[in-house]
């Protein structure tokens, strides 16, 4: 028997199988990456993978059979460990419900801008979260409700030390503050900087949850920060924040017009024509600071 007689070719719906499991497995693998469930993942694909390879070589085959047949029951396991990965994909796959218009979304940056402009310069520590496509009810139930108009003097108030809500996180829903002295999930990513004080790693949390984005201010260096999607852009100038709130919350109306949209970390990188350095580290400070 020849070697072409042994070894079966796929056809062309076989070649089309593999190019689609490629896909689908490269971008599964993508999503993951950098994520809570990336070591759960990689850790279950080994473990599984080593112990069907030993029965498979000790003739095992009771053993081999029960495996096999364990992989109905991984999957449910798998939908209950990475819920929150599997619920952030499936939001951003649904419909978008930004709650301003065109013109409204831009007052809320210009709004936003200006208060952060008033935290760094008076060094006060901030966090600042703006809904996006998935709810946020759930973090909002751990602070204290306003349901009032944001305004630049409202968000230095409430965060101004000692004060009763400056303690947690803010919430913005369209142009108004629905929520203050929220308190946000920690982010649990091995990999964080221990630099990263508690106020950062609940930015990268709320981040990993939902679509949201989440401001930082730095109460000991006024620097700026942003989380979404999970991470962290350090060390914002005023004007970089700016480019990347307009991005991703006024732009996007206009990419369901027909416009196209440029992606949205790019709107963090530094500026080509200012070359001023970036602030230094953050050092590590408490949630509520």
């Amino acid at each position: 028997m020849s070697f072409q007689d042994r070894i079966l070719f796929p056809g062309i719906h076989g070649l089309l199988e593999i190019a689609f499991m490629a896909v689908a497995i490269y971008y599964i693998l993508l999503f993951f990456k950098g994520t809570r469930g990336a070591q759960v993942l990689s850790g279950l694909v080994i473990v599984y993978v080593v112990i069907l390879t030993l029965t498979y070589l000790l003739e095992l085959d009771t053993l081999n059979w029960l495996i096999q047949r364990f992989t109905v029951y991984l999957s449910v396991a798998l939908l209950i460990i990475f819920q929150p990965e599997i619920r952030r994909a499936l939001a951003e796959l649904g419909p978008r419900h930004f709650a301003g218009n065109g013109e409204g979304d831009r007052t809320l940056v210009e709004t936003l801008i200006e208060a952060v402009r008033r935290l760094t310069e008076n060094k006060i520590g901030a966090l600042i979260a703006i809904e996006r496509g998935v709810n946020t009810t759930p973090y909002q139930e751990a602070g204290t409700p306003l349901d009032s108009r944001i305004s630049p003097e409202l968000l230095a108030t409430l965060f101004f030390p000692n004060s009763p809500l400056h303690d947690g996180g803010v919430i913005i829903r369209g142009d108004r503050i629905v929520a203050a002295g929220c308190l946000f999930p920690l982010s649990q990513k091995a990999e964080l900087s221990r630099s990263l004080g508690t106020r950062h790693r609940a930015a990268i949390g709320l981040s990993e949850e939902t679509d949201a984005i989440v401001i930082v201010v730095s109460e000991e260096t006024g620097a700026v920060s942003v989380a979404y999607k999970g991470r962290l852009r350090r060390g914002l100038e005023i004007d970089r924040l700016e480019r990347f709130l307009m991005t991703s919350l006024v732009r996007p109306r206009a990419a369901e017009t027909g416009g196209g949209v440029r992606r949205w970390w790019e709107a963090l990188r530094p500026s080509r024509v200012r070359t001023r350095p970036s602030a230094p580290p953050v050092s590590q400070e408490a949630h509520g600071r």
